[in-house]
């Protein structure tokens, strides 16, 4: 399923876990390691996949098995 995640993909998933309002504040504020010290916004601006991205997401909000 998240093979092909694209970004409108990851943005709904991002709007689920957060609301749509603070999942943007959040990927522009929130410093990931996983991402190597970005945030997600700039990871995506760097060029990581969608799909990377989400994960590492995934994993620091502790998100549940279904949402990966």
């Amino acid at each position: 399923m998240l093979s092909a995640v694209r970004m409108t993909e990851f943005w709904t998933r991002m709007d689920s876990a957060l609301g749509a309002s603070y999942a943007r504040y959040w990927a522009d504020t929130h410093v990931l390691g996983n991402l190597g010290g970005r945030t997600a916004n700039q990871a995506l601006a760097d060029g990581e996949s969608a799909k990377s991205v989400w994960r590492a997401v995934w994993e620091a909000l502790e998100l549940p098995p279904r949402d990966r």
